[in-house]
C-alpha cells in the first residue's frame, strides 16, 4: 500500500465513489471534497501529494474557468501538490490553458483506470521529488554561509611558482571545464578548488568537497548518488547523494586516485552522462556540477600500470593544475608562517609574537616535506609552548626524520639530487624563477620544464 495522500474534488457524487474505491486499495489516505468551496478551509490541504480537481461544478457551464479558478488557488495554498484537472468535455485550447496553470496533466472522463492510476503515480513521485529538493535547499542555504568562510580566505603568498598556479586558476575560472589538480599532500589542493569555485558564476552556490579516499566500496554509489528507502538494508529513507546536493554548484572530489577500477566505471557513467542513477531506482536524474579532483598520485602511470582508467582521466583531466610544494615557493614559507602565527595567537589568546630572522632562516632552509599542513602545525607548537613574544630557532620543533640536506654523505640518484638542487635554488632565490635558473646555470624555461617533470612523478 502506498503510504501517498489524495484529494478528490468533483461536485459528481458516483465520480467520488468511484475514485474512492479505485484508489484506496492503491493508497492509505484517499479524501474527497463535493464543494470547491471548502476548499480554503479544508484542513492540511498542504499533506496531500496529489489532487484531482473536476474542471467545471455549476450546472450547464463548460468553460471550464471554475476549474482553473479553482486550481490557482490550490496553488496559492500548497505549491507542491501536483494538481491533475478532470472534465467531461475534451478541449486542447482548455488543457494547455489547464498545463500553463501549473496542473501536472489533465484527463478526460471517462478515464481509463489504468491510465490515471499510472498518471498519479508519476504525480506522486514529483510531489515527493519537490519535498526533498525543498529540503536541499534548505541545506544548501547552511552550506552557503559555511562557503562564505571560504570566499574570505585568499590563498597567501607572492612566489613566482604560486602566481603560475592562480593565473591559470583565473583563466579557466570562468569556464565549466573539468579541472584536475595534482600535488604532494599539504600543498593545498583544497584551497585551490575553493579558489576556483569563488571565481566561477557558481561562486554563490554550494562547494561540496568529498574525501574519495574515506569512501568504502559498498557505499560508494549511495555516498555520490543517493539512494530510496528500502533499497538496502540500513536504507532507512530517501537520501540525496553528493552530485545532487553539489547541484548548480561545484563538486570537488579529493584523492581520487584511490578509487578501484570499479568505481571509477562508475563515476565515470554519471560524469560522462551528467546523470546520476540512485541505489534503488531506474530513473536517471540530470545534474548540474563544475567538477574539480584532486590527487597526489601520479594518474598518468596508474593508467599505464592498469589501475587508473585512461577514459576517466582524459574526461576528468580537460585543465590540469599542478599544486607546487612549498619547498619551491620561497619566502612564501615566512608569508605563511606570520600569517599562522596572527590566526593561532588569537585562537590561543597569547600575545602578539614575531619571527627571529635566525628562526626565518631555519624556516626557509627545511625542505617541508609535510608542505604548507606540516607548517601549520609547527607554528601551532611554537605558538602553544613559546613563553616568549619572539620566536627563536629553538621554538621550532622540525622533523628530524625529513631526507638530509645536499651536505650529507648518503647516496641519491642523479634525479633525486637535481631535485634537491632545485629546491635549493628556489628556497634561495625566494621563488623567482629567473634567479633560480641563473644559479643552476640554465634557462627560465628549462627549470619550469623541469619543475613539471618533478611534480608530474611526486617528487
Amino acid at each position: 500500500m502506498n503510504p501517498g495522500k489524495i484529494l478528490v474534488i468533483d461536485d459528481n457524487k458516483s465520480v467520488l465513489s468511484a475514485l474512492e474505491i479505485m484508489l484506496q486499495s492503491e493508497y492509505n489516505t484517499v479524501d474527497s471534497i463535493s464543494n470547491p468551496n471548502l476548499i480554503t478551509s479544508f484542513p492540511n490541504i498542504k499533506s496531500y501529494d496529489v489532487i484531482l480537481l473536476d474542471m467545471n461544478f455549476s450546472a450547464g457551464i463548460n468553460s471550464g474557468n471554475e476549474g482553473l479558478f479553482w486550481l490557482r488557488k490550490l496553488k496559492e495554498l500548497s505549491p507542491d501538490t501536483a494538481v491533475i484537472m478532470m472534465t467531461a468535455y475534451g478541449d486542447i485550447e482548455l488543457a494547455v490553458k489547464a498545463l500553463k496553470e501549473q496542473a501536472y496533466d489533465f484527463i478526460l472522463k471517462p478515464w481509463n483506470n489504468e491510465k490515471l492510476l499510472t498518471m498519479v503515480k508519476s504525480a506522486m513521485e514529483l510531489k515527493r521529488s519537490k519535498v526533498e529538493i525543498h529540503k536541499l535547499k534548505n541545506k544548501t542555504v547552511q552550506l552557503k554561509k559555511i562557503i562564505t568562510q571560504y570566499n574570505n580566505n585568499a590563498i597567501i603568498g607572492k612566489s613566482e611558482a604560486l602566481k603560475e598556479v592562480l593565473d591559470l586558476v583565473d583563466k579557466v575560472a570562468s569556464t565549466d571545464v573539468n579541472v584536475l589538480i595534482t600535488g604532494e599532500n599539504g600543498t593545498g589542493k583544497e584551497m585551490i578548488a575553493k579558489t576556483l569555485h569563488a571565481k566561477s558564476s557558481r561562486k554563490n552556490e554550494v562547494f561540496i568537497s568529498v574525501d574519495m579516499g574515506s569512501i568504502s566500496e559498498t557505499l560508494f554509489e549511495s555516498e555520490l548518488f543517493g539512494h530510496l528507502k528500502g533499497a538496502f538494508t540500513d536504507a532507512k529513507e530517501d537520501r540525496i547523494g553528493k552530485f545532487e546536493a553539489a547541484e548548480s554548484g561545484t563538486l570537488f572530489l579529493d584523492e581520487i586516485g584511490n578509487l578501484s577500477l570499479s568505481m571509477q566505471a562508475k563515476l565515470l557513467s554519471a560524469i560522462q552522462n551528467k546523470t546520476i542513477i540512485k541505489v534503488g531506482s531506474n530513473t536517471p536524474i540530470p545534474v548540474d556540477i563544475r567538477l574539480v579532483c584532486a590527487t597526489n598520485c601520479n594518474l598518468d602511470q596508474m593508467v599505464l600500470e592498469g589501475a587508473f582508467r585512461e577514459d576517466l582521466l582524459y574526461r576528468i583531466n580537460t585543465i590540469h593544475v599542478s599544486s607546487p610544494p612549498l619547498r619551491q615557493r620561497g619566502n612564501d614559507i615566512i608569508l605563511l608562517a606570520e600569517h599562522f602565527l596572527n590566526t593561532l595567537a588569537v585562537k590561543y589568546n597569547k600575545p602578539p609574537c614575531t619571527i627571529s630572522e635566525k628562526a626565518k632562516t631555519k624556516l626557509l632552509e627545511h625542505s617541508w616535506p609535510g608542505n604548507v599542513r606540516e607548517l601549520q602545525h609547527t607554528m601551532e607548537r611554537a605558538v602553544i609552548l613559546s613563553d616568549s613574544t619572539m620566536l627563536t630557532p629553538n621554538d621550532f620543533i622540525i622533523n628530524s626524520t625529513e631526507k638530509k640536506g645536499l651536505d650529507d654523505s648518503s647516496i641519491f640518484t642523479l634525479e633525486e639530487m637535481e631535485t634537491k638542487l632545485i629546491n635549493k635554488a628556489l628556497s634561495l632565490s625566494l621563488g623567482n624563477f629567473t634567479e633560480a635558473a641563473k644559479k643552476l646555470g640554465i634557462t627560465r624555461q628549462t627549470l619550469y620544464n623541469k619543475l613539471k617533470k618533478i611534480n608530474a612523478h611526486g617528487k
